[in-house]
């Protein structure tokens, strides 16, 4: 199972933060390939780790960056509104530098006021082990 393991100095400011990327699916590759349309480059983004996100998170804006259509809607309530209607992608998100790397899909919404790009939620924690170590100020994350 790979893992990755952070000592971060403002860990408890800052949370467990960790750097992603997030692409279209195997499958919008082989149809943007088909299609003759060319294959948009996957995007780094630093994403927090929220045991309080039911749903992974991505920024406003970046499924336009990477082409992609919705395919669903959610509703989301966030500490600041509720009820906010929110599109939903099919996305890769790859971590560890392509070590895992993992189709699902996540909801794009407006991340504002803070240095992050993108939530990782309980739906993609359900499929992981988070040791969350205070003490030392690191975190390790498997999958």
């Amino acid at each position: 199972m790979p893992s990755l393991t952070q000592t971060l100095p403002n860990l408890e400011a800052d949370g467990p933060c960790l750097r992603v990327t997030v692409a279209i699916t195997s499958a919008a590759e082989e149809a943007f390939s088909k299609e003759a349309r060319p294959i948009p480059p996957p995007i780094a983004v630093v994403a927090l780790i929220d045991t309080g996100a039911t749903g992974t998170v991505i920024q406003q804006g970046l499924a336009q960056q990477l082409g992609l259509q919705p395919v669903g809607a959610a509703w989301i309530q966030t500490p600041a509104s509720s009820d906010v209607l929110c599109d939903k992608y099919a996305v890769r998100l790859s971590f560890m530098d392509g070590l895992m790397t993992l189709d699902t899909t996540v909801i794009e919404a407006p991340l504002r006021g803070v240095p992050i790009q993108c939530l990782i939620g309980r739906d993609v924690l359900s499929r992981s082990i988070l040791i969350y170590n205070g003490n030392i100020k690191q975190f390790t994350i498997c999958f």
